[in-house]
Formats: C-alpha cells, structure tokens, sequence
C-alpha cells in the first residue's frame, strides 16, 4: 500500500482503529497509525498535509458508513 492508495489506508485505518472518529485524530498520530500498517510499504516522509487530509476524510467516511 502507498499514499496513492487512499481508500485502502482508509479502510486499513478503519480495521486498525474501529472506535476512534477520525476527525478527531491528529495528522501526527495519523501518520504514526499509517505507518504502523503492515500494509503500507510507502516512505512515510512523502507525506504532506493534502494526503493525510485525503486519508482522513476517507477514513471518516468509512467510519461513518460502518456506525
């Protein structure tokens, strides 16, 4: 998995994390939870802001389709 993989860290996170709202995790915290995926294979400092939003919003929307 790499950051152009943004519905599937979502639904990773979402596995990882089930009862957390995402928006309510901060994006150093979310970069250390994609990072402890044992899926995700990218380098983690090719992150930016734009992605770890990207992520977020899709984890959120997963979380709220799953509540």
């Amino acid at each position: 998995m790499e950051w152009s993989d943004i519905e599937d860290i979502a639904l990773a996170l979402l596995e990882a994390h089930p009862d957390v709202d995402p928006l309510t995790v901060r994006f150093t915290d979310l970069l250390r939870w994609i990072g402890e995926l044992p899926e995700f294979t990218d380098e983690l400092h090719l992150s930016n802001e734009k992605k770890l939003e990207a992520v977020q919003m899709a984890w959120y929307e997963e979380w709220k389709d799953a509540q």
